[in-house]
Formats: C-alpha cells, structure tokens, sequence
C-alpha cells in the first residue's frame, strides 16, 4: 500500500469518525474507500468494524455513567449480543467475497433507508422519573436478530438498535443511547475477534484508518456545533447510494 493510499484511508477515517460524532453512518465511508482502493468486499467490512472500533469505545467512556446504572440489567441483553454477533460474523466467513459482493447493494440500500428514517426511528420521548416498561423476551430476541446483523455487516446498526431498545426496553434517550453504545462495543469486538481469526483484517488499511477515526471523532464534536445534521445526513445517504450503485455496477 502506497502512501497516496495510506493518505486516502487516513481522511476517510477522519471524515468516518466526524461523521459518526454528528450524526451516524461513518461505516458507509470507511467500507467505501476501502472498497474502491480493491480491497476485497469481506476484508473491507471486516476492516471497517475494527477502524469504527475507537469510536465503539470513546462513546461508551462518554455515557459511562449511565451505564453504570444499566450495567446489572444489561447482562442479558450483552450474552445474546455475543451469541448473534458470533453467528453473524461466521456467517460472514462462510461466504466468498463473490456471494457476499451479490448482497453487498442490496444490504447497502437497506442500510441507507435505515439511515434515512434514523430521525423517525427515534424512540418517543419520556417524562422524567417514569420508570421504563420493559419486554425482556422481546429485548432478547430484537437483540439477537440485530446482533446477527451487527456481526454480519453493521452499517446502521447503532441506528437499528437505538429503534428497537426504544420499543422493548422504553427509558429515555440517554438510558437507551447508554445501552445502545455497550452493546455495540460487544457486538463489534466479537466479530473482530472472528475476523482476526479468520485472517480477513486487512492491517495496512486498518492502521491507516485508526487514527483518521480517532482524530475525527474528536473534530466531529467541533463540526456538530457548526455543521447542520441535515447537510450531514443527505451527505451519507448518498455516499450509500452511490456505493450500492457502484457494486450494483460490479456485479
């Protein structure tokens, strides 16, 4: 890998972890520059989940005093986050890279309009001290079958997650967020566990990404008070387009 590449992954991973800070979808841009440098499909989604992992692990130093509070109750829900992540990573393996590049546009598009509706998909507003109506079987089957798509591809999972704890576990935004940026520390370092194992990480880009993530993720806090989340969101949604086009076209 060349430095004009190195240079290339390095911004993408800058603008990946700037736009996860505003407002979410940082994975399109770090499988896309990874994607159209070569990188194999697999490898790229494998090596985006661990560059997005920096991120994983700064937002949850962010809300770790609200998950103190969730902690005890989040066991459940983190077990089977293990569980669908695991099975979804190996899925991921089973595959060759030229069956999971025929998914590849459609799970983009997926992940677009998921993206697109994020602000519809908000859970509804709380009033302060209610307490939070819980559904745990519900929450641990919702949970598995978005831990399994986190492990698999994860563009839009936090978005996902954010919806579905709103309606099985209620509480408000910060409660669910808290619970929310756990699990997905969980659901991401389990699949890269599997896909270090696997021997599908692709390092050069990795590394090249890492500091270009942390970096962003700090400049993003800047960029969220100046930038509209507007600008950002149309920004996203048609780099998805435009990647689900483009594998559209390969394929």
């Amino acid at each position: 890998m060349g430095a004009i590449e190195i240079a290339l992954l390095f911004a993408a991973g800058f603008l990946s972890g700037a736009i996860n800070a505003v407002a979410g979808g940082g994975t399109f841009i770090a499988f896309g520059a990874l994607s159209l440098l070569g990188v194999p499909p697999i490898s790229a989604n494998a090596t985006s989940s661990i560059a997005q992992l920096p991120g994983y692990f700064t937002s949850t130093l962010a809300y770790w005093s609200s998950i103190r509070k969730v902690l005890r109750g989040a066991m459940i829900l983190a077990a089977v986050s293990v569980v669908g992540s695991l099975c979804g990573a190996l899925f991921l393996l089973w595959l060759s890279n030229d069956r999971f590049a025929a998914l590849v546009p459609w799970l983009l598009l997926a992940a677009t309009a998921l993206f697109a509706a994020g602000p519809w998909l908000k859970p509804p507003p709380v009033e302060l001290g209610a307490e939070p109506e819980r559904n745990s079987l519900a929450s641990a089957v919702v949970q598995f079958v978005t831990s399994i798509y986190g492990g698999f591809f994860g563009a839009g999972m936090g978005i996902m997650m954010l919806a579905t704890l709103g309606l099985t576990e209620g509480g408000d935004y910060h409660r669910l967020n808290a619970l929310k940026n756990l699990l997905s520390n969980v659901i991401a370092i389990v699949a890269i566990v599997v896909f270090v194992s696997g021997g599908v990480i692709s390092w050069p880009g990795a590394l090249a990404m890492i500091p270009g993530v942390a970096l962003g993720g700090y400049g993003g806090v800047w960029a969220a008070k100046r930038v509209p989340q507007t600008a950002v969101r149309l920004f996203v949604i048609a780099v998805g387009l435009f990647l689900a086009g483009y594998y559209f076209w390969r394929g």
